[in-house]
């Protein structure tokens, strides 16, 4: 410090009586560059105008004590400014200099600090802009908080930081950072014409599938439930139609009947059949309805009440009621029944063909081809569609009529479980 000697000063300040006091008053004086900073929060300190008594004459500030637990600071005794002769007085104002005090400055912790400098004012302006105070020199910027008010608020409450936030899942799609990598992203999402393709494709596939799971439903199973209930319908109207009293009873002779119309019931007792005959073998007036069918026309057989001939009958195997599906069960000596208008004759079975061409239209002869029969006589002959499901082959099995029993007489034996 640059003190103030006798040999630098012409004379004497007012109040001061010899040089040795005024040495010793600017030696107390406080130097701004080493002396400590006033205490925090104590008054700041206010420089009164220049005396008009004392012209020249500039008073230092005075610092108003502020109540500590430590003893009362100790102000020095304000020195005048001495200008020399002759220099001209300074217009400006001196620069003021802080009163040396012997109060400690506090020491605040680490912890305590403040997050933010500029006090709990620069916090609240941080806030409300959204942005963090200025961080000191060498530590990086932080960005602004994101988010409304309430991320704001809570930003200044860890000091500017936003809150941090939860870690992402390694799962989670990695978002596009610009519109040509969303565009090229949502590329890559569409499937690819090939893929496109093959999916119709098996959908095409599953589709011809599930129609084709549905005709064999419906071949195997739904056409039976309707063949059986045209077989019945066309049984029963039969029956009612013998029982009525305007029938005549009367059988006629081959080709009374028109295609298609029912004339008489074949029982098979072996197999539980029991279906009605049709005049012809038309596959959908007749056979698809669940009845048998009586060959006519250019293959036209004997009547059952005929003296002499082969009374040739046809039927499906599988579907459409299938009534002579186990033929192929009866042996020598099984009974086939045929009841009409007015009569019931009983058959047996004497033998089977097991396989033959459908153009083998012998076996339907008046004496079938085949069959062991060698005269004419009352024959039954039973034709079906084999191997099942195929129409490739015929399946025949012959009998020869053993009984003749009106119906006022009751039924036969056969049909009694005899």
């Amino acid at each position: 410090m640059t003190t103030l000697r006798p040999e630098n000063t012409p004379g004497l300040p007012d109040g001061f009586e010899d040089t040795a006091e005024f040495e010793a008053a600017v030696d107390q004086l406080a130097d701004p560059l080493t002396d400590p900073l006033p205490i925090a929060g104590s008054a700041p300190a206010r420089w009164p105008r220049p005396s008009s008594a004392t012209p020249g004459a500039m008073p230092y500030p005075t610092v108003a004590p502020q109540p500590q637990p430590q003893p009362a600071p100790q102000v020095t005794a304000q020195l005048p400014l001495v200008e020399p002769p002759g220099a001209p007085r300074r217009a400006e104002r001196p620069t003021p200099r802080r009163a040396e005090t012997t109060a400690p400055l506090p020491v605040v912790p680490p912890a305590e600090a403040d997050p933010v400098p500029g006090g709990r004012a620069a916090r609240r302006r941080a806030a409300r802009s959204g942005h963090a105070a200025q961080p000191p020199s060498g530590e990086p910027e932080l960005p602004p908080a994101p988010g409304g008010r309430a991320a704001r608020r809570k930003a200044a409450k860890h000091g500017g930081r936003a809150p941090a936030a939860a870690p992402t899942p390694a799962s989670a799609p990695r978002q596009p950072t610009s519109r040509l990598e969303a565009r090229r992203a949502a590329r890559a999402a569409k499937d690819s014409p090939g893929v496109i393709a093959c999916r119709v494709l098996g959908e095409v596939f599953i589709t011809i599938g599930a129609l084709m799971l549905l005709f064999v439903a419906y071949q195997l199973w739904w056409t039976n439930v309707l063949a059986h209930e045209a077989s019945n319908s066309a049984a029963n109207s039969l029956q009612h139609q013998w029982n009525s009293k305007h029938s005549s009873n009367d059988d006629r002779n081959p080709g009374a009947f028109s295609p298609g119309q029912g004339f008489a019931i074949i029982y098979i007792p072996k197999l539980d059949v029991e279906a009605p005959i049709a005049e012809g073998t038309d596959k959908t007036k007749i056979l698809d309805k669940g009845m048998v069918g009586h060959y006519s026309g250019a293959q036209a057989t004997a009547m059952p009440w005929a003296k002499t001939g082969n009374f040739a009958l046809a039927g499906h195997r599988n579907t459409h009621g299938e009534p002579f599906r186990y033929i192929n069960k009866l042996v020598p000596g099984d009974k086939v029944v045929v009841e009409t208008a007015s009569t019931y004759y009983t058959y047996e079975v004497t033998s089977m063909l097991p396989q033959t061409s459908p153009a083998n239209v012998g076996v339907i002869q008046p004496i079938p081809v085949g069959s062991g029969f060698t005269q004419p006589g009352r024959y039954i002959t039973l034709t079906t569609c084999t191997p099942e499901f195929t129409s490739k082959y015929r399946l025949i099995v012959w009998g020869k009529m053993v009984d003749v029993r009106p119906r006022s007489e009751g039924k036969p034996d056969a049909l009694l479980g005899g």
